[in-house]
């Protein structure tokens, strides 16, 4: 029987997550598995990559064939490298100590490169927050100022219209007492 490791697609229509398993090269994508080892998620960034390392080890090292997709995550994964280390044992050149220190070191480069890669991306998240905070502010404050323009010509075109009505008003009050004057003047009639 001819084994794949390859991927089984679920999740909603736009949103895909994949199960590693371990399939008979003839079933359906989605169909029946022999194991599943892991899950993969690729929406995420960096990808959420979950896998039983010692299952995905054990089926490499009978013959399984991983598609493109699963070969590279087990590239990322360190399942290739760790294959390679046992088949350099076994071919005698170099010891099993020596191996797993390779590895561990590979490992431990590799978690490095993954968190810093995760540190960036948050720091470019929280710089790019900050720049939309900081043009929202701004926008917010050129409102604010127009607004208060705005509120002032209001304020002074009631001003000026109050005090042009207190005008009129005292204009309209002064020619009424100067017509009152002058019709008293012209109504005490002059004694002769």
């Amino acid at each position: 029987m001819a084994t794949k490791i390859r991927l089984a697609r679920h999740g909603r229509k736009g949103r895909p997550f994949y199960h590693v398993v371990i399939a008979d090269s003839r079933a359906p994508r989605d169909g029946k598995y022999i194991e599943r080892i892991g899950s993969y998620n690729p929406m995420t960034n960096p990808a959420t990559i979950d896998l039983n390392f010692e299952r995905a080890l054990y089926w490499m090292n009978v013959g399984a064939q991983p598609t493109d997709t699963v070969r590279s995550i087990l590239s990322y994964e360190g399942v290739l490298l760790k294959k390679h280390l046992l088949e350099g044992v076994k071919k005698g050149a170099f010891d099993e100590a020596v191996a797993e220190a390779k590895f561990e070191a590979w490992k431990k480069e590799k978690v490095a490169k993954i968190q810093s890669k995760i540190n960036r991306l948050a720091d470019e998240s929280e710089s790019a927050y900050k720049a939309r905070v900081e043009a929202e502010a701004k926008v917010k404050e050129a409102r604010a100022e127009l607004i208060a323009k705005k509120q002032a010509e209001i304020a002074a075109a009631k001003a000026e219209a109050e005090a042009a009505a207190r005008a009129e008003v005292e204009t309209a009050a002064t020619e009424a007492a100067e017509a009152a004057e002058t019709q008293a003047e012209t109504e005490t009639p002059v004694a002769e």
